[in-house]
């Protein structure tokens, strides 16, 4: 038996990435998914993005584990899209007692013609949208009144800024990651008294399709400094998704049950470098 038996898990950004990872790695635990991505193009993203038969992949990866998942497309800066797609998977799963806030773009390395819808997209995605997965999840949560845990990722941006250089791309790419942190610890205030616990992961690079593809890569080389953004202290250039799935894992777990409000650097040293 896993130690997520019997466990429901909220899962965003899981078409691919991290956030498929996560729906196995719960999974292979015994938690039950609800997984929802975008599955469509944004316009200030230039890397390819998630499709739905990268969602269709993750369902029958966690079906292939002998557990249940429902999907859904929706867009997380949509609050009532994100409601209807959690009370869907609620009422196909039961419950709900694990939330993973993992859905997030990274535009460096793509036109930015306008920076201000830049900013106001990646502060969309990747801020807004953390807030309105806790948002629909967290009442439902405190009426099933059995606890529960929260896991929002940031990133090593979120910690240190390091890499800056003004843009709407990535000064909003760090503005939000530390935003979530603010986020986190606000919620971990409200939702500590329901024994829901809420916590941060904060990857370095990892090997997912948002970094390793032609456009970061471009962008990587043609601006030197940016490589400090992806340098660690241990001998490693990039870590796996897995990486942060067993520490997700951790998180949610009984394991961590006294673990709240916690900034979970998973980066090789990055941020003491």
């Amino acid at each position: 038996m896993g130690k997520l038996e019997g466990k429901v898990a909220f899962i965003t950004g899981a078409a691919r990435g991290q956030g498929r990872s996560h729906a196995v790695r719960l999974a292979q635990e015994g938690a039950d998914i609800i997984a929802l991505d975008l599955c469509a193009q944004l316009e200030t993203v230039a890397y390819p993005m998630a499709t739905p038969e990268d969602l269709a992949e993750t369902a029958r990866q966690v079906e292939a584990l002998d557990r249940r998942i429902v999907t859904s497309q929706a867009d997380v800066r949509d609050a009532a899209a994100m409601q209807a797609a959690l009370d869907a998977g609620v009422a196909e799963l039961g419950r709900v007692d694990i939330v993973l806030a993992n859905a997030g773009i990274a535009q460096q390395g793509g036109p930015e013609p306008d920076t201000y819808k830049t900013w106001d997209e990646v502060i969309g995605v990747n801020l807004t949208g953390v807030y309105n997965t806790v948002h629909v999840a967290a009442p439902r949560m405190i009426e099933q009144g059995d606890g529960g845990a929260i896991v929002l990722t940031s990133s090593t941006q979120g910690l240190t800024g390091r890499g800056g250089d003004g843009s709407g791309a990535t000064s909003g790419y760090a503005a939000a990651k530390h935003g979530v942190v603010g986020l986190m610890r606000s919620f971990a205030h409200w939702l500590a008294p329901h024994n829901i616990r809420v916590n941060t992961v904060h990857p370095t690079g990892v090997s997912t399709p948002m970094v390793l593809n032609e456009v970061i890569g471009t962008w990587i080389e043609a601006n030197p400094d940016a490589a400090s953004m992806l340098a660690n202290l241990m001998p490693v250039e990039i870590i796996e998704a897995v990486d942060i799935s067993n520490a997700i894992a951790f998180l949610v777990s009984d394991e961590g049950r006294y673990v709240t409000g916690v900034t979970l650097p998973v980066d090789a040293g990055f941020t003491v470098r």
